[in-house]
């Protein structure tokens, strides 16, 4: 199953006016939707996206999402409807979450993904032995 562009555009949008108005304070530049996938250059072409990323900057703050990542990944994994909805949720909360800490001057999540990279790194170092 694969969704358009706009149709994540249109779910992304939905699915942003379910978060308390607070998350989104000082978040001026937005939540947006890129086209291209970002793979990560940490593991092997086509196996590991990221799917959004918290961006702070000297234009101010905003979240991008990516569009061909969750594309990308869909193909890899045969998502259904359910999945990618999941997947968008997820990592909208997730980048929100970034955001939220930031202005709290907290730093967990980015502590968890650190974690977890690492966690993956070492459970494709093991998969190559």
């Amino acid at each position: 199953m694969e969704y358009t562009f706009d149709e994540v555009a249109e779910l992304l949008d939905e699915m942003a006016e379910e978060f308390p108005e607070v998350f989104f304070t000082d978040l001026n530049g937005g939540i947006l939707l890129q086209e291209e996938a970002m793979p990560d250059p940490l593991f092997p072409e086509g196996e590991v996206y990221f799917m959004g990323e918290y961006i702070q900057d000297f234009l101010g703050n905003h979240i991008n999402l990516y569009y061909g990542s969750f594309l990308a990944s869909a193909r890899n994994e045969s998502w259904t409807e359910a999945v990618w909805q999941d997947e968008l949720y997820t990592t909208l909360a997730h980048e929100l979450t970034h955001h939220v800490e930031y202005l709290a001057n907290a730093h967990g999540l980015d502590d968890k993904d650190e974690e977890e990279l690492l966690a993956l790194l070492e459970e494709y170092r093991e998969e190559g032995e």
